[in-house]
């Protein structure tokens, strides 16, 4: 056992020294394999990386990553945002409110929560700041409700989680839906129960009283990503086209909308577009293709299935030990980035999972949950730094007292969907 310690250690250590993490697995799995056989390592880790990356469903990702960014290069997102504040000015907290619904819908457009905190972020904040809202309800509306892009389909993580694990990524599309919904709703519900205990949070009629004429044009300005998204889901829901077809079209169709609808498009945006789109495709596949050398060294000294028969052989029931895979996945989450996080806990735990009589299908939905409460808890919450960026009037140390009430809610509703699987598999039983 001295030879997987050490790789752990090698693993931690470049992690913490702020080794860029596809390094610091690549370096940790090529020394274990090197360990265990010798000079026939330089040929295991090659074989290993592309044998990862050399997928047709990953094609999927970079071309969800272009949808997403053309869109992003479009007021989809702002228009998202003063379209669901006019038809919840009736509701107090309703900019709040219509917050969590423009991030929910933009995560359908975009797949990346990054992109829809900057992206409703920048104009939801200020508004609600300029209504009289609370500081840290406005800033942990957004950076939460950011997150649910990474569990409303497309999303980037159910494919990377479909790259390492086998699952169908159009059922993980599918099977994300239901949690996805539930949890949007959970947000709402709780800004709407803060707001009426304490109705200083949101004052009351912060936007003048609008037309239904106005409301419909509204939609005017959203109707084109909606649709596009729609198509796109549709067509993999049905089986009429797979992941990676859809991912293609979407992208077309995105740049149509940026470039011919919107005109935003010019020829320097383009080329920032597709360069932001080729830095964060080839930075993630790096990350897997190392994670796989890494995999596919703790695959050769077992520790997978040690861990699993370790964990079982503990006599406590499956629900206590999922409860304890999903706090180590929460508190993990706080130190290491979600697309890693993915790739090197997936071959840890699946074998456990499986084991235990799971569906891998529905692990894949509670992991992306897990991501979202990552996404939003410091040191390392993606979300929290991308709104501070967008959003220079709020302070790093308000964003978090924001977010942590519902980071609250977000683990009441994985442990929901953790002890009851039917929920989340309930949708995709029907497809």
């Amino acid at each position: 056992m001295i030879e997987p310690a050490v790789v752990v250690v090698i693993l931690l250590v470049m992690i913490s020294i702020g080794a860029p993490i596809f390094l610091a697995l690549g370096a940790a799995g090529m020394t274990g394999l090197y360990m265990a056989r010798g000079s026939l390592a330089f040929f295991f880790a090659p074989t290993s990386f592309f044998g990862q990356l050399n997928s047709f469903e990953l094609i999927a990702l970079p071309l969800f990553i272009l949808m997403g960014n053309f869109l992003g290069a479009t007021p989809v997102g702002a228009n998202l945002f003063r379209a669901a504040a006019l038809w919840l000015q009736w509701l107090r907290g309703g900019l709040a409110i219509a917050t969590v619904g423009a991030s929910a819908i933009f995560g359908a457009v975009s797949g990346v929560s990054v992109a829809g905190v900057a992206a409703v972020g920048s104009i939801a904040v200020p508004e609600m700041l300029k209504h009289g809202y609370n500081r840290r309800l406005a800033a942990g509306s957004v950076a939460s409700a950011g997150a649910l892009a990474m569990l409303i389909p497309p999303s980037v993580p159910f494919i990377i989680y479909g790259a390492m694990s086998g699952v169908s990524v159009a059922a993980l599309f599918i099977g994300g839906l239901v949690p996805g919904v539930a949890l949007a709703g959970a947000l709402a519900l709780l800004i709407y129960v803060r707001v009426l205990v304490n109705p200083e949070l949101a004052p009351a009629d912060t936007i003048s009283v609008h037309s239904w004429r106005e409301r419909f044009r509204a939609l005017g300005g959203i109707w084109h990503a909606l649709l596009l998204v729609a198509i796109v889901l549709g067509a993999i829901y049905t089986g009429l086209a797979t992941p990676t077809e859809s991912a293609a079209f979407g992208a077309a169709g995105a740049w149509f909308i940026a470039g011919v609808i919107f005109r935003t498009l010019d020829r320097k945006k383009l080329v920032e577009v597709f360069a932001s789109s080729v830095k964060v495709s080839g930075s993630i596949m790096l990350i897997i293709g190392c994670a796989k050398i890494f995999g596919d060294y703790l695959n050769l000294v077992r520790l997978p299935e040690n861990v699993t028969e370790a964990l079982i052989a503990t006599a406590l029931p499956p629900w206590a030990i999922l409860t304890l895979v999903m706090l180590a996945l929460v508190f993990l989450g706080m130190l290491v980035d979600g697309v890693s996080l993915i790739v090197v806990t997936t071959p840890i735990l699946l074998p456990l999972i499986t084991a235990l009589g799971y569906d891998p299908l529905w692990f894949g939905i509670i992991l992306v949950m897990n991501l979202e409460i990552a996404v939003v808890t410091p040191p390392v919450g993606l979300n929290i730094y991308a709104l501070r960026g967008v959003c220079p009037m709020l302070s790093v140390e308000e964003i978090i007292a924001g977010v942590m009430p519902f980071v609250v809610v977000q683990f009441a509703m994985l442990m929901l969907f953790v002890l009851f699987p039917s929920i989340s598999l309930w949708l995709p039983g029907h497809f």
